[in-house]
């Protein structure tokens, strides 16, 4: 993974293990946000938290469509390069 990848992949856990109280460790880019049960609401946050942490405008409502923890990393580090 590189290294944006990486900081998208760590600032995701880091949220989300904050939301869905979880430790980082337990999530992978495999992590499917419909088994963690996520709610609009908590898209929100997700997606407000990486714009901080990153300094970037992230979409909600093309992040929402994301499947996995994956799709989420690669959706975001591509708004990185742009």
């Amino acid at each position: 993974m590189d290294e944006d990848r990486q900081e998208v992949f760590d600032a995701l856990c880091t949220r989300a293990s904050q939301l869905f109280g979880k430790d980082p460790s337990e999530f992978t880019l495999e992590t499917k946000w419909s088994d963690l049960n996520i709610k609009s609401v908590q898209v929100s946050q997700i997606t407000t938290y990486l714009e901080d942490e990153l300094d970037i405008e992230v979409p909600y409502m093309k992040f929402r469509r994301c499947e996995t923890f994956g799709e989420s990393v690669d959706f975001v580090a591509d708004l990185l390069d742009e």
